[in-house]
């Protein structure tokens, strides 16, 4: 179950959102908590593919290990938090709009806390994602419809 869902409409064919948004190390370019990016296994990228993200959550930096549980290009994808206090489950989406010419993005979000992160999840990490996911998703808008050369 997701803690928060959002969706945005972007004017960009659904391969090139998903070549943006599937290739890990662009995190930290339009998610703002997001410090930096580490895929854990060789290529190809799949179900079970794991990588280490490292958020800025509150006043820390935390690693965690994601694992990817759905990948199917280029419409869906799902990732799960597997260590760390504060585990992440995302659901993502990209549909096609305009006979493919545009797409929308929906990512939903949920949390679950272990040890310190049962405290951190209702007084940090919900309400730091709740303010973040829309600036998140403007600025992956921004990146796909304006990409920096």
């Amino acid at each position: 179950m997701s803690d928060i869902r959002k969706s945005i409409d972007i004017d960009c064919r659904p391969e090139e959102a998903w070549a943006y948004i599937t290739e890990f190390s662009h995190l930290p370019e339009w998610q703002e908590s997001a410090v930096s990016t580490e895929q854990l296994d060789a290529e190809p990228v799949g179900v079970g593919s794991r990588l280490r993200i490292t958020r800025h959550i509150g006043r820390r930096d935390i690693p965690m290990t994601m694992q990817l549980t759905e990948y199917e290009p280029p419409r869906v994808w799902g990732l799960q938090g597997i260590d760390g206090p504060v585990r992440a489950h995302v659901h993502g989406e990209i549909t096609p709009l305009d006979d493919g010419r545009r797409s929308r993005v929906t990512m939903e979000v949920g949390f679950e806390g272990r040890g310190i992160g049962k405290a951190l999840v209702p007084l940090v990490v919900r309400p730091q994602i709740r303010k973040e996911l829309p600036r998140n998703e403007q600025h992956l808008k921004d990146r796909l419809e304006h990409p920096v050369a």
